[in-house]
């Protein structure tokens, strides 16, 4: 499959569309670092060199000037990437608003994975063509940036640097559809940041899944490798945090009504809500005729089933919902049901080998098995050259940047797993 080449462009600089002039404002603004034009200055110099050439070998000087851009960005490179495949953050276009928005509302936007993935389509059908300074008729700017805006509704259009504040971070074996895999290049934003839109798994292995996103020429959804075609390693994945479940259209609302609504005997719309939620996490073979309002042997089992999924035991895993597995369902951020005959939980993570052969110096298969664990839930951004036996500072930013995820600071955030550190990695 043909990897796709994204490629940034001056605006005509006799162009007065708005898309135009705020890329040219953006440009003149930012610093490449932070989403700025990488060639600026080098390309406007560029641009006037070939105008000239223009007029002697009869070639419009805006197609020399992106011909001489591209061979500049990408002439001998064995892998092409994504070069600043978006424009800066901005309000839509045609609201009448000025500058950038001020950030993430504190609020999100609520909204499904289906409505998610519905809105993805809708580009995907009009073949939306990829511009990073043009706007579709629903005000996005249509690169890949602005095209997940759209997808999660965020009211926006913002860019690589601002979409993870729009999300959780969660594994990659947690992935579900309306999830994003976002790349932004730190240390040179114009150099390979791009994000797509998770829409499912396209094989067992979980090493392929079906990625909607903006490129050119258009708006597509491909069978594409985990994560990407390049950086892979380097993608994070994000859940929206405006997430909501979508199933309470049956009256039910998203707050736990406590454990008397369910159990022998039930029989009411939280059951219902309940049913569908379990079945949308893979419990669909519990049910013979789908979700209903009288509590079943099915609704039992489907919610043992999710509850071990999540590593629970005893009491936390007796078919009953409580707070901590309704919240999960609801906010759809639990582990998945696994499918029948793959076990009913987890597999039991390794021993804990004792912080002594996690330090600077120590090499053994413990530092390699962490290693390639941290790059399996998405973890190894640090990783030049993939995790090894030998520890390096890469694995300590690696595991800090775990461990910052589960929401510890200072000494819990150190960067050298403990035993819960351990735990939770191979969950």
């Amino acid at each position: 499959m043909t990897v796709p080449v994204f490629e940034e462009y001056e605006p005509a600089i006799d162009c007065g569309c708005a898309g135009c002039a705020q890329q040219r404002r953006a440009a003149a603004a930012l610093p490449v670092r932070y989403g700025g034009h990488p060639a600026a200055h080098g390309a406007r110099r560029a641009l006037v060199l070939v105008t000239a050439a223009g007029m002697v070998l009869s070639c419009g000087a805006a197609e020399a000037a992106s011909l001489a851009h591209r061979g500049a960005g990408a002439a001998g490179a064995a892998d092409p990437q994504p070069v600043t495949p978006q424009g800066s953050a901005g309000p839509l276009n045609g609201t009448g608003a000025s500058g950038p928005p001020s950030g993430p509302a504190s609020v999100p936007r609520a909204t499904t994975r289906t409505a998610i993935i519905d809105r993805a389509k809708k580009w995907v059908s009009s073949q939306v063509p990829y511009d990073m300074a043009k706007y579709w008729s629903d005000g996005y700017r249509q690169d890949c940036s602005g095209y997940v805006s759209m997808a999660w509704n965020l009211g926006s259009n913002e860019w690589t640097g601002s979409l993870a504040a729009f999300g959780t971070k969660i594994a990659r074996a947690d992935l579900q559809p309306g999830d994003m895999l976002l790349f932004h290049n730190l240390a040179d934003p114009a150099v390979g940041s791009h994000v797509t839109i998770f829409g499912g798994w396209s094989d067992s292995t979980h090493k392929h899944y079906l990625a909607y996103e903006q490129t050119r020429p258009h708006t597509r959804k491909a069978t594409t490798p985990m994560a990407y075609w390049s950086n892979s390693s380097k993608y994070v994945a994000y859940r929206y945090k405006g997430l909501t479940s979508g199933t309470s259209g049956s009256g039910a609302g998203t707050a736990f009504p406590g454990v008397k609504k369910f159990g022998a005997g039930a029989d009411n719309a939280y059951v219902t809500q309940l049913g569908k939620m379990l079945i949308a996490q893979g419990g669909k073979r519990f049910y013979k005729k789908g979700a209903g309002p009288r509590w079943s042997d099915a609704d039992k089992r489907a919610t043992q089933a999710f509850q071990k999924a999540q590593g629970w035991k005893g009491k936390e895993a007796d078919g009953i919902p409580g707070p901590d597995t309704w919240k999960l369902l609801v906010k759809g951020n639990g582990r998945r049901i696994p499918a029948a005959g793959s076990g009913g939980s987890p597999s039991a993570a390794p021993a804990y080998p004792g912080r002594g052969v996690f330090r600077p110096g120590q090499s053994n298969s413990h530092v390699l098995k962490l290693g390639t664990q941290l790059v399996a839930k998405g973890y190894g951004a640090q990783y030049v050259t993939g995790p090894g036996r030998r520890w390096t500072e890469a694995d300590r930013r690696n595991v800090e940047a775990f461990q910052r995820a589960q929401g510890w600071r200072g000494g819990a955030a150190d960067g050298y797993p403990g035993p819960e550190t351990w735990r939770r990695l191979f969950a």
